[in-house]
């Protein structure tokens, strides 16, 4: 079976850990889409760790960890994560990657780096990661493949290709020094050795694995209001964060997913630019508070170190993601983080143009909307690494129940704390 594990909201809510969690009792773990532009921070018996590149199965033995044809690849990046791993004495994960990944190049880095400088006040609040500019060479048909490494001529002319295009934007719009193709080919040349020994045909693999009943996970990147198509365009990432492009990205069949875990935060946190729609936001010395209290180091961001901004549980996008997730079950995290409010809120409507609604809406009317909240008195306690739901304070039990009839969904799984085995399994 195939189960999907994926974000409800703006990313950051916690998937690494849940995957991680998951991973102990699953074969394979598929990271589908996405590149080094977002982390997964996982604590495990080997310390600390965020994961930007790996997939969070990568601490068990006994599980492949693939990196799927919709990754965006950044071989120095990968490579730097394995030798972090071996540095803190994790055994060398099994790794397997699809022949068909297609390689993040320095020139996507550069040009969205300057991209994002000419645009200025303008700009989207990208992480620089060259995200962007490589799923637009994707989809033009520009891209390189792993599997475009073994064939030195065919690299070369491709190369030349894209050197050519790109150097129009490099000498007349960036007014920077053009692009060298060999100089990108014989830096190839040297990253090819490296990669190799962990490269196959994922797809088969997959396959192979589910015809002998073996447990799949797809891992997803960011979360749904950061879809190109369904999230809140176009301050989204590149990729396609839903479930269903797991099929995609990972070379699943689309018959095989049958569980699809929809992983929010009890709380809104989001990286990213302040010209982004964010309607729960909590500002100025609330905003400060919650800020500082909130993930396992406070709420900054895990490949940036940018502070996150942060907002009380927005119930409209959350049922809209899970919605468009196909969320089967819901996985809360965080909820240890609210333990030292007298009240907390729920947005559970939108104010537009002076009418409340439930639905979420387009960017354009959520660029006008206003949050309407219900309030919630809080449990003024420490719940850190509770595990039975009925230990919890009666007002943390009404707050999951509230958010899970906001939602439609339920919630089988409640995070206590950054640590693995600190969960409410409601299963």
């Amino acid at each position: 079976m195939v189960k999907a594990i994926v974000g409800a909201n703006w990313g950051d809510e916690g998937k690494g850990k849940i995957t991680d969690l998951m991973a102990e009792k699953s074969d394979v773990v598929v990271r589908f889409q996405g590149g080094a532009n977002a982390g997964h921070t996982i604590i495990c018996d080997y310390g600390r760790y965020a994961l930007h590149q790996l997939p969070s199965g990568v601490f068990y033995p006994h599980t492949t960890n693939v990196i799927g044809a919709g990754v965006a690849l950044d071989v120095a990046k990968f490579l730097a994560e394995l030798g972090q791993l071996a540095q803190g004495g994790v055994p060398a994960p099994h790794v397997l990657v699809d022949q068909r990944t297609q390689l993040l190049m320095p020139y996507h880095v550069l040009q969205d780096t300057y991209e994002e400088a000419r645009l200025a006040g303008r700009a989207f609040g990208s992480t620089k990661s060259g995200i962007a500019p490589f799923y637009a060479d994707k989809y033009a048909k520009i891209g390189i493949q792993i599997a475009d490494l073994m064939d030195e001529r065919r690299l070369m002319e491709r190369l030349e290709q894209v050197c050519e295009l790109k150097n129009a934007l490099w000498v007349h719009l960036y007014h920077q020094k053009p692009l060298e193709p060999k100089a990108l080919f014989d830096g190839l040349m040297e990253s090819r050795e490296a990669i190799l020994p962990y490269v196959g045909d994922s797809v088969a693999f997959v396959h192979k694995a589910l015809s002998e009943g073996k447990t799949v996970l797809l891992e997803g990147q960011l979360g749904s209001m950061k879809d190109p198509i369904y999230g809140i365009y176009p301050y989204t990432t590149s990729s396609h964060t839903l479930a269903g492009f797991g099929c995609v990205g990972g070379g699943v069949p689309v018959t095989a997913i049958k569980d699809v875990v929809c992983v929010t935060k009890a709380y809104s946190s989001s990286v990213g630019s302040d010209v982004e729609p964010f309607v729960s936001e909590l500002k100025g010395a609330e905003g400060d508070e919650l800020r500082r209290r909130g993930g396992d180091r406070g709420e900054f961001g895990a490949t940036t170190g940018r502070p996150r901004r942060v907002g009380w549980y927005d119930a409209v996008a959350s049922r809209y993601g899970c919605m468009v997730q196909g969320a089967t079950e819901v996985a809360l995290t965080a909820i240890d983080c609210l333990g030292y409010l007298d009240e907390i809120k729920v947005c559970v409507g939108y104010e537009i143009d002076g009418e409340v609604r439930r639905q979420f809406p387009v960017s354009a009317q959520l660029e006008r909307a206003r949050p309407v909240y219900e309030t919630l008195p809080g449990w003024k306690r420490d719940i850190r690494g509770v595990t039975e739901f009925e230990k919890l304070p009666g007002e943390a039990q009404d707050y999951i129940r509230f958010i899970e009839r906001e939602l439609g969904v339920p919630i089988k799984i409640v995070s206590t704390g950054p640590k693995r085995h600190e969960i409410i399994d409601l299963h």
